[in-house]
């Protein structure tokens, strides 16, 4: 599914416009965002899950295609947890 598909469904469901829904849609990745900005970096949306920014310490890898050791930075990155009702929902 695409962006556009999401947003026609969700305007179809709530039986709005597509303009609604799109402002809708660009409030709720922008909300997510903003949170996870934070120091904790955590939101939790029950039944659907968890977005939490987790820190990735410096490490040492190894360039595939030459084979040579090089040094990944630390840095944030995002997870994802899934809730129990979409977890049964899909599964």
């Amino acid at each position: 599914m695409k962006k556009d598909d999401l947003i026609q469904q969700m305007a179809e469901g709530a039986g709005i416009t597509k303009v609604q829904a799109t402002k809708a849609l660009n409030s709720v990745v922008e909300g997510i965002s903003e949170a996870l900005k934070e120091q904790d970096g955590k939101i939790t949306l029950i039944g659907f899950g968890t977005f939490l920014k987790v820190h990735r310490k410096a490490r040492q890898g190894v360039n595939p295609a030459t084979g040579a050791k090089i040094q990944i930075k630390a840095t944030d990155v995002i997870r994802f947890k899934v809730g129990k009702k979409l977890k049964d929902a899909v599964a």
